[in-house]
């Protein structure tokens, strides 16, 4: 398949391959739901309204976005507003970047239990990084903040759960009368941080098996049964878990920068597929193992749509929170006392009050709304294109 139009995009591929995937493989209702949206993303199925420019009079159609977060057309605006609303949130101090991963001998077991196993991912990063803010061997000895981001992929699109955090290199005391600053280097020892996470998961893990609270089919239906359970959790204690660490920022503007390449992302953009030919998709990818090199690789269409629905979340699930003084309960008060405490003078972006056009006229350089005819007129609203009984739940 090939448009010589316009490059290809992941909803080409839904709309060519989704139906024979459904009609073989058994998807989740949610599944099914980010399918049908990501296909019918800007089109007419999704209604819209017709277009007219004030000086030469062209029409155009303007169809509506599906608004799915696992879409990779939807995802630029809503990144842009949510960096905007960070940046009423930074600090004047460095920051660091941790990530958080769990061994491959789990994804089984997740892919049937995404809500309470990745809850779990959350909970255990959550509780190691502020047990070692406490901790007097670290010299700090008060609240961390930090914000924690779930990306459930690699490259090859396989399944790969890992949390990046984003933490302010420094803690709140505990009586809140002084900031202390962390090294400058490191924020804890990762092969600590490490040992604590795989102990804390392991042992909620366990806690949540005891009660029946997981779900057990495919490839996880060994460990219903608790010899297999057992034998599973043995590994993974003997196993050397992985927590990673960043170069820490230099300041606030990287900080941007950076969350802005992590935050909103989805399992693969659409500039990363290069071909859509005879079945088979060509896509993109980094080799984390050779230099990062850029390279391609060939997958069957059935497979790609199978990858990409091994990261569909769970309805509802959240898959950025925020922690400690930068929890939303705790930041309104905490980040302006912060930066009184810490004392070093900085000019403090504000948020953007910016409409859709200026937005993408920023970011892309492009007028949305100028004539593509003439160039010189404005579109302007014309009439509706039709209603749509489209509910969006995500």
């Amino acid at each position: 398949m090939k448009d010589n139009n316009r490059s290809p995009e992941v909803a080409d591929i839904f709309r060519s391959y989704g139906q024979q995937f459904r009609d073989k493989n058994r998807v989740t209702s949610q599944q099914y739901k980010v399918m049908k949206r990501i296909e019918m993303c800007r089109t007419s199925a999704l209604g819209g309204h017709i277009q007219a420019c004030d000086h030469c009079g062209h029409t155009q159609n303007a169809y509506n976005s599906c608004r799915d977060r696992h879409c990779p057309k939807c995802q630029t605006m809503v990144k842009e507003k949510w960096l905007n609303n960070r940046k009423a949130e930074l600090l004047p101090c460095p920051y660091f970047h941790n990530v958080f991963t769990l061994p491959h001998e789990l994804n089984s077991l997740i892919m049937v239990n995404k809500r309470i196993m990745l809850a779990l991912l959350f909970t255990a990063v959550k509780e190691t990084l502020q047990v070692f803010a406490r901790d007097s061997q670290w010299r700090l000895e008060g609240q961390l903040g930090f914000i924690s981001v779930l990306h459930t992929w690699n490259q090859k699109l396989m399944d790969h759960f890992h949390l990046h955090c984003i933490i302010p290199a420094g803690v709140l005391a505990l009586d809140r009368k002084k900031w202390i600053g962390a090294r400058t280097k490191y924020l804890f020892k990762v092969q600590s941080l490490a040992k604590e996470f795989q102990r804390r998961y392991l042992n909620k893990l366990e806690k949540t098996y005891r009660k029946n609270s997981l779900s057990f089919n495919g490839r996880a239906e060994k460990y219903r049964d608790e010899k297999q359970f057992q034998q599973l959790l043995t590994v993974l204690w003997d196993k050397q878990w992985i927590t990673y660490a960043k170069q820490p920022f230099g300041g606030p503007e990287q900080v941007l920068e950076y969350l802005g390449r992590y935050t909103h992302r989805v399992a693969i953009t659409n500039n990363r597929i290069v071909a859509i030919e005879n079945d088979q998709v060509r896509i993109k990818y980094r080799d984390r193992s050779d230099d990062n090199k850029e390279k391609e690789l060939t997958i069957s269409a059935y497979e790609f749509i199978r990858r990409f629905l091994l990261h569909v979340l769970p309805r509802g699930f959240t898959k950025i929170r925020y922690y400690g003084f930068l929890a939303h309960a705790n930041k309104k008060t905490c980040i302006e006392l912060i930066r009184k405490l810490i004392g070093t003078p900085i000019a403090y972006v504000d948020k953007l009050v910016e409409s859709v056009q200026e937005m993408m006229l920023r970011l892309i350089g492009i007028d949305i709304f100028c004539c593509p005819q003439c160039g010189k007129g404005k579109m302007v609203y014309l009439m509706p294109i039709t209603e749509s009984a489209y509910d969006d739940t995500s």
